[in-house]
């Protein structure tokens, strides 16, 4: 048996419907009748292989164009006002820069994993009802993840307040920990902004609503960069005023997103108003959300951890000055990935909840090739300008010549960044979130981290030899999701929706009893 089934049939606790085939209701008319012909053209055995391909492609093309193109631009957007912020404080001095990366990438990384992951079991609920035509559950969805977040926010806030003596514990220096603890504090309220935003985003984009998030985030963008300049500069607030600015434009996009759910058309019949079924179903949606909190919280731990292995370094300022560069333009170029990573999670979602197998295999070759592309040019762009790079976050030629030395490291990166979240993204549009966790672990904790200590501290390789190491345990979780992806039934994967269907009924009548 095929080892990704064997660890998903009891991953997705909500069901998949069985497939209507009636369109006039759907808010999404355009998309289902696409979904419905790219089935029809696949499984078409009367036209030439070739020809079926190309009119596939142009169909599914189009489809990912529609929803890829926006998400990643929501995507970049927002990661820019965090690397903005970031650029602000480099700009204050190179001290004000490696603390603004340790207290942002050392604690709150860690809420921004947690949040992400946690919301993304509304992705996986929602595409599928999406794309079974449940319109009325994805609201409910909504709501009940936004009440799952808004509690564990409560716990990670505790962290953020004794971010100090934690970094200590963590090895850092006393006065680079006191530093980011203060630039950690005025984030505390990004933490309850996470959890409304990212239950808001994925139930937009199960719809493959995508574009007034971006213009949304545009504008919040542009509102971002001139508060932070009055903040920052002008009223000479620092670290502070920078990190409590970008806390306050998180809070403007939930605002903004949740205005236009209530006043928008096309959620009327997936927003029906608050619900207490909310409240039903919790401990269940904990489970699902948990799975998937864990798979992709350790993706972004693994990376957290790096920045907090380099600051025991001997020379902790310059690897890590070196490091928030690398991994600020690794983390701006990531957010293309992660807009496909949505378009693969929300293509994979709809077309197994529409009962559409073919479908959903030809988006995930096709969603996966053309990232993979998009990254090979960034890598050799960035090969490009490496000796410049630096000089976009901080001035000095020391600095610089460590971030070119670290562009080779960066360049591989992005590639396997290419493909990695994107079969991400196909788990969690099938459920599979405790079968990646396992791979995650086995990868990154098991060998990622030991090759990277081994590498930077006992063969003395530094900030180079931790990042080879870490690049060694997502170049192995890479190819086994490969090949756990090609060898994957999709046929089965629809069966399994069928069986979820009948749970969710007994799920919906013992609730009407009650």
């Amino acid at each position: 048996m095929n080892k990704m089934e064997s660890h998903s049939n009891e991953e997705l606790q909500y069901p998949l419907i069985q497939p209507i085939q009636d369109y006039t209701t759907s808010p999404s008319l355009v998309d289902h009748g696409t979904s419905v012909e790219l089935e029809r053209v696949l499984s078409d055995t009367n036209t030439p292989k070739m020809r079926r391909f190309v009119m596939a492609s142009k169909i599914e093309l189009n489809l990912l164009y529609k929803l890829a193109a926006p998400a990643v631009m929501v995507y970049l957007i927002n990661n820019a006002m965090s690397q903005s912020t970031r650029i602000f404080s480099g700009h204050l001095g190179n001290m004000e820069l490696a603390a603004a990366s340790l207290g942002n990438q050392g604690i709150q990384l860690f809420a921004y994993g947690l949040m992400l992951g946690m919301g993304s079991a509304v992705e996986t609920l929602c595409g599928q009802a999406f794309g079974a035509h449940k319109y009325d559950m994805l609201g409910v969805y909504l709501q009940r993840s936004t009440i799952v977040l808004l509690i564990t926010a409560i716990p990670i806030t505790i962290i953020y307040v004794f971010s100090k003596p934690i970094l200590i514990l963590l090895g850092q220096s006393p006065s680079m920990a006191s530093a980011a603890s203060l630039f950690v504090y005025g984030l505390i309220p990004q933490i309850f902004a996470y959890a409304i935003n990212f239950p808001i985003q994925k139930f937009l984009q199960s719809q493959s609503i995508v574009a007034p998030s971006a213009y949304i985030s545009a504008g919040t963008l542009v509102v971002h960069l001139i508060l932070s300049w009055i903040m920052v500069y002008k009223l000479g607030l620092g670290l502070l005023g920078a990190s409590s600015t970008l806390s306050l434009s998180w809070w403007i996009i939930v605002v903004g997103q949740f205005v236009y759910i209530l006043m928008s058309d096309r959620c009327k019949s997936t927003w029906t108003g608050f619900n207490m079924k909310a409240f039903g179903g919790i401990w269940e949606f904990v489970k699902l959300s948990s799975g998937s909190a864990v798979m992709l919280c350790l993706e972004t731990w693994y990376f957290q951890i790096l920045v907090l292995i380099t600051g025991m370094l001997d020379n902790p300022e310059l690897a890590l000055d070196a490091l928030s560069v690398c991994s600020g333009v690794n983390g701006l170029v990531f957010m293309v990935s992660v807009g496909f990573n949505a378009a693969a999670s929300v293509r994979v979602g709809n077309e197994l909840g529409a009962g559409h197998p073919k479908a959903a295999a030809f988006s995930v070759l096709t969603v996966t090739s053309v990232s993979f592309m998009i990254a090979l040019v960034e890598a050799m762009i960035i090969l490009s300008v490496r000796d410049v790079l630096s000089y976009a976050f901080t001035g000095g030629e020391t600095v610089a010549n460590a971030v070119s030395d670290l562009c080779p490291l960066l360049a591989v990166t992005i590639i396997l960044n290419g493909i990695q979240p994107i079969l991400s993204g196909v788990a969690v549009g099938c459920g599979w979130q405790a079968y990646v966790a396992y791979v995650n672990v086995g990868c990154y904790y098991v060998v990622g981290i030991p090759l990277g200590f081994l590498l930077g501290f006992y063969f003395n390789f530094g900030v180079k030899g931790i990042w080879s190491g870490m690049i060694g345990g997502t170049g192995m979780q890479t190819v086994i999701l490969v090949w756990s992806t090609f060898r994957t039934d999709w046929n089965k994967e629809v069966e399994k929706a069928d069986k979820r269907l009948d749970k969710w009924k007994a799920d919906k009548e013992t609730v009407m009893k009650e």
